[in-house]
């Protein structure tokens, strides 16, 4: 009777302490530390006190494979750290525990030892924290608090995977040569050890290198104590980079390079698997965005030394982005007309210093320096920081024939090269502290722009520019023909590039137009914006001949080709084809339509061009072409942020604002799509392709039409 009473007593204290020991599991699971004799068993987490970071086993996307690492609580794809990368757990029965001995180790269900910490020292007494800053610390238990790096037995910052975050310092020291502790995931879904690898050479000026399986890949230019001058952007947003520091070296003389973020924002730095360096910063709208424009796939010029020694490699020029410094010519120029430019350039004359004739090296005028701006500083260079000024530096270049170059960088000093000039980039600007000088070594004849030309030359050239001027002031007199530009287009073919319409060729012109013709009889319309008419073969050299490699889109009515006139300006020709339904009616109501209409929200028309049956229009050169390619494009639709979208959905809104009402005439576009809005260099939108519109008068509210158009 006793022990049945007994009984229910009995059953209240077990499943008391069954609901301590539970409790007690799951505050272990959510806390920060992991000590001696405790385990993180698969499911279970550490999280950061700041909620910031958790540490646990996970699977990568599509993957059944067990790891150990590091994610952020807000994104858990963005895995900062990984454990056992080359020796992931088939199954959910892993265990993370600190064993008697003090070691921090990875088990499998099996108990087979799948990771350690590697630690110089163990202490029996130990504990692991994940602090605030994402870093997973083993340190002795007594220390466990304390965040300086020195009573850290093994820490998670000093053994990275692909991610470098605000805390952690890469060692930088000539005496341990280069050092490589960031390697890629081999693919988006397999954290293993990838062909990529970055890093810091401190050789020649500290600076950032991706190494791939060839060797160099990338590399950011040399440290300037502001930021690295081989990355244009870094200079002109230096407030986003400003928390990078390279600290003085230690007894060791090391090194650290250490990024301390100026805002409260969180950053991550990370090698991807495919080789690029990304620079990401978390957004107010819940998603990571580049602290930079995402990374081009077809800008060459980021591949490293893609374009050879002693050349330049400038995306920017639409001609041939590798070109040979001045004085230079292509080593293999059959190569290089094929646009293989791997071989470089060579000389064209032998530098003074280094000529066979010793007479001549000693009583010859000497080598001098040819200045080059905008540049990414080459790679290699020898520092020289004894050397107080740009003279300094270039009169102890001069006195070694085997200096090829040299540039004095403020936080730099002076830098040297004696070997050849490799991976040379050029940019459009470079601002700020960047705005630096480089220079090359050349042979005198080249630095005066060529050898002497004799007396009796020049006399004779004085002589054919004398008499050309005389011929060309006789021809003027005797003709006395006035260039003008014309104002409407023609239908009928010239020799020069630009001519002129008569108003009574135009009245004719719009007496072939379907609707109202009073746009172009209206007495306003005749004294509006003019409309230049080009030669055919201007516009065919702008575009290379309608090459291939221009084409920046096909439509329905024909394609569209990039071109560059004359002058450096970028344009779009519209190559209507012969097979399209647009014919003269449609080609003439855009040009029409687009010359007369101004508008922030239209696309701008330069010009146009007729000869046989080519009907071509010249417009203002939009760089981001249109929506389409950015809304149906699965990488390129991640840049439309919602500001961005909102900003293109008003701009479209006003145009037809303008078109339906506020234009002289009401104009219905019908054709308005995606692949008609074009975006310019700041996104904003603009309406194209007014081949369809219809005019209507400024009181009318409908009409019928004759056939159906329009999308």
């Amino acid at each position: 009777m006793g022990t049945h009473k007994r009984n229910p007593v009995f059953l209240l204290l077990a499943s008391l302490t069954f609901l301590l020991f539970s409790f007690a599991q799951f505050c272990r699971a959510v806390n920060d530390t992991i000590r001696q004799g405790e385990t993180i068993r698969d499911g279970h987490i550490l999280k950061s006190e700041n909620n910031y970071f958790q540490l646990g086993f996970f699977s990568p996307v599509n993957s059944t494979s067990r790891y150990v690492g590091i994610w952020y609580t807000f994104d858990q794809k963005a895995v900062v750290w990984v454990a056992n990368r080359n020796s992931p757990i088939s199954d959910r029965n892993g265990v993370l525990r600190i064993e008697v001995e003090g070691n921090l180790v990875l088990r499998d269900g099996n108990n087979n030892l799948v990771w350690l910490a590697p630690v110089s020292s163990l202490a029996n007494n130990t504990a692991a924290r994940l602090h605030n800053s994402g870093n997973f610390v083993l340190s002795r238990n007594d220390s466990i608090d304390d965040s300086d790096a020195n009573t850290a037995l093994w820490e998670s910052f000093s053994n990275p995977t692909d991610t470098f975050l605000p805390g952690m310092r890469v060692p930088v020291s000539s005496k341990l040569g280069v050092s490589k502790p960031y390697r890629s995931w081999k693919s988006a879904t397999d954290p293993s050890p990838g062909n990529y690898s970055m890093g810091v050479d401190p050789n020649g000026g500290q600076q950032i290198v991706i190494w791939g399986k060839e060797g160099r890949r990338w590399r950011s230019g040399q440290w300037n104590l502001q930021f690295f001058i081989g990355i244009p952007y870094m200079s002109n947003n230096v407030s986003s980079f400003h928390g990078f520091k390279i600290s003085l070296p230690d007894e060791t003389g090391t090194m650290y390079i250490t990024y301390k973020p100026p805002t409260q924002d969180l950053f991550r730095f990370v090698i991807s698997w495919e080789g690029k360096e990304r620079q990401l910063k978390w957004d107010d709208d819940k998603k990571w965005l580049p602290l930079q424009s995402e990374p081009d796939p077809d800008n060459k010029c980021e591949l490293y030394n893609y374009c050879g020694n002693y050349a330049t490699c400038d995306r920017s020029n639409s001609r041939r982005i590798c070109n040979c410094l001045e004085g230079f010519k292509p080593k293999f120029q059959d190569q290089w007309d094929q646009e293989n430019w791997s071989a470089g350039c060579e000389r064209k004359i032998q530098l003074q210093c280094q000529s066979t004739n010793r007479t001549s090296r000693e009583n010859g005028k000497p080598d001098g320096f040819k200045k080059l701006k905008c540049t990414k500083l080459p790679d290699l260079a020898t520092l020289l920081p004894s050397e107080e000024n740009s003279e300094a530096c270039g009169k102890r270049c001069l006195e070694n024939c085997q200096c090829k170059a040299y540039a004095f960088v403020t936080g730099i000093r002076c830098m040297v090269w004696t070997g050849d000039l490799i991976d040379m980039q050029h940019f459009q600007q470079f601002q700020q502290a960047g705005n630096f000088q480089f220079f090359y070594r050349l042979h005198h004849s080249e630095l005066d722009g060529g050898r002497k030309i004799s007396n009796l030359v020049i006399v004779i050239i004085c002589v054919v520019v004398a008499c050309f001027l005389v011929a060309s002031l006789w021809l003027l007199w005797r003709y006395k023909k006035k260039v003008k530009v014309s104002s409407m287009p023609c239908c009928k073919d010239d020799d020069v590039e630009i001519f002129d319409v008569s108003k009574s060729k135009r009245k004719e012109f719009s007496a072939d137009l379907s609707g109202p013709s009073d746009i172009l009889i209206d007495e306003n319309q005749d004294n509006g914006p003019e409309l230049p008419i080009f030669n055919f073969s201007v516009v065919a050299a702008a575009t290379k001949n309608f090459y291939e490699g221009n084409k920046l889109g096909q439509g329905g009515f024909g394609a569209v080709y990039k071109g560059e006139l004359p002058g450096g300006k970028e344009i779009a020709v519209k190559r209507l084809s012969g097979k399209s339904g647009q014919g003269l009616e449609e080609f003439k109501t855009e040009i029409i339509l687009i010359a007369r209409l101004q508008h922030r929200n239209l696309v701008r028309l330069l010009g146009c061009s007729i000869q046989g049956e080519e009907k071509l229009l010249i417009y203002e050169y939009m760089p981001n072409k249109s929506l389409d390619n950015l809304l149906f494009d699965a990488t390129k639709k991640a840049e439309l942020g919602w500001r961005t979208r909102l900003n293109i959905i008003e701009g479209i809104a006003r145009g037809l604002l303008y078109l339906h009402r506020d234009s002289r005439l009401r104009i219905i576009h019908r054709d308005l799509k995606a692949s008609n809005i074009l975006l310019d260099a700041e996104m904003n939108p603009k309406i194209s392709d007014f081949g369809m519109a219809r005019m209507f008068q400024g009181n009318q509210n409908e009409a019928n039409t004759v056939r159906v158009v329009g999308t």
